[in-house]
């Protein structure tokens, strides 16, 4: 078959590394972070999470092609104290907890429902 094999598509070379960081040369407190094997649905999270930081002024991705599995995630600081990986690392770790509240208020909301339905439905 002429396509690539699946497996590509996420996971890792024994070369490549999951994460790289640029420096932008041009702007100040910029710089450009490339995710190996990811697509628009980490890079939306990381994106929207960084706009909601009052220290960054910018924060968009691309993402170069359907079959590359790559997106480049650009970031530039307001304060020249605050570096852009300084602020991906924040809203890596408030993704983080953002995840780790919802999954228990579903796991609370489940066992909820399981106890006010309990109507021996032969385990089910």
């Amino acid at each position: 078959m002429n396509r690539p094999e699946r497996s590509s598509a996420f996971l890792l070379e024994d070369d490549e590394e999951k994460i790289e960081y640029f420096a932008d040369t041009k702007v100040s407190n910029a710089g450009t972070f490339t995710f190996n094997k990811e697509d628009h649905t980490v890079a939306n999270l990381l994106r929207m999470q960084l706009l909601r930081d009052p220290a960054v002024k910018f924060a968009g991705y691309m993402h170069p092609h359907p079959l590359i599995h790559k997106i480049h995630l650009k970031i530039q600081t307001s304060k020249s104290h605050v570096a852009p990986a300084e602020t991906l690392s924040a809203a890596i770790e408030d993704l983080s907890n953002e995840t780790d509240h919802l999954i228990t208020q579903v796991t609370d909301a489940v066992d909820k429902w399981k106890k006010e339905n309990d109507t021996g439905m032969m385990g089910m």
